[in-house]
């Protein structure tokens, strides 16, 4: 087993690599360049002006010198700084990471702690009335647009009913409440980018739930343990639900890229300053360095996932021994 998480450890260093040179260079590719954005607005800049500017940036360079001056940087975890302000990459990254972080830890909990119920008990009632109406509301998720959801509950809840604000994290008077009137202010102002962000996965992962819990339920030994006269209840959630949610484990895996880079619609939507936000702006403006930074990021991230999810299904499922010997 250690051996194993040793080998997938240096596994990653290489698959970082390649996926930094394919980001590198196809960022490069994409029309446009960051000088363009900065003028313009100003049809009267000389090129010599242009011309400086992209010596400053590096961007007269042959792209592979660019790389390469980029991934010396990257090995002292300096990111370099942004074209747009000039400020450092990390230092936009730490100011924009905890809300994010914060709205999508709480979303995938709701997620988990709904979607697997939701998917157990559909399974045990397959084609009653719960099952059913989940299966309605699974469909009616999948399909609506996440822009078009949010859209519709902002028309409802913040210009129709007043309940809620329209945008941002907190109010203009922020500075003027207490403790408990700052925790409101800020859970008022989450409640419907969490739930326009947990919506449509919920839907998701309750059916793969349901899926796998289903297949679960019509094994031999489930049938068994029918057959011995134990309750309902200990063998649905002691021996069903432990096999039936291996497959959610790798969800959970591929839940973690989305920590950072899967709330570009709805921070957009809702002005929130997280980075979702950040990426969307930095690909509009031609920001190499932040983008990059993302990509980088959002790549690890990805990885790591797939690893503690391979880690995990030992935990969850004692047949399973990566690296053991073969007889």
């Amino acid at each position: 087993m250690l051996n194993y998480i040793l080998k997938r450890l240096l596994t990653l260093i290489p698959l970082i690599l390649g996926i930094s040179i394919m980001s590198f260079f196809v960022i490069h590719l994409a029309p446009g360049k960051p000088t363009d954005i900065r003028f313009e607005l100003n049809q009267k800049v000389s090129l010599q002006t242009r011309d400086r500017l992209e010596k400053l940036y590096g961007l007269d360079e042959p792209i592979i010198i660019q790389y390469w001056k980029w991934l010396k940087r990257l090995g002292q975890f300096d990111f370099g700084r942004s074209f747009i302000d000039e400020r450092p990459v990390m230092d936009k990254i730490k100011e924009r990471i905890p809300i994010t972080l914060a709205i999508n830890l709480v979303s995938i909990c709701l997620i988990f702690l709904i979607a697997i119920p939701i998917g157990v008990f559909s399974a045990v009632g397959e084609g009653k009335g719960f099952d059913r109406t989940m299966t309605i509301m699974v469909f009616v998720g999948f399909a609506v647009p996440t822009f078009w959801l949010a859209l519709l509950l902002i028309k409802l809840f913040s210009v129709d009913l007043h309940w809620l604000p329209v945008s941002g994290i907190r109010s203009l008077e922020f500075e003027t409440f207490n403790f408990w009137g700052k925790t409101l202010d800020y859970i008022r102002h989450l409640i419907l980018p969490i739930f326009v962000s947990a919506f449509t996965s919920l839907a998701g992962l309750s059916r793969y739930m349901r899926t796998s819990m289903f297949e679960v339920l019509h094994q031999d030994y489930i049938r068994t343990a029918y057959a011995k006269g134990l309750p309902k209840r200990r063998i649905y959630f002691r021996h069903a639900l432990k096999n039936a949610i291996l497959p959610v484990i790798t969800i959970v895996g591929l839940s973690i890229p989305g920590l950072i880079g899967g709330s570009v619609i709805f921070e957009q939507i809702f002005a929130i300053p997280g980075m979702g936000k950040l990426t969307y702006d930095a690909v509009m403006s031609r920001d190499y360095p932040v983008i990059m930074c993302v990509l980088v990021i959002s790549a690890f991230l990805t990885l790591l996932g797939n690893f503690l999810a391979d880690i995990a299904y030992c935990f969850a499922d004692p047949r399973i021994r990566y690296g053991a010997k073969k007889q």
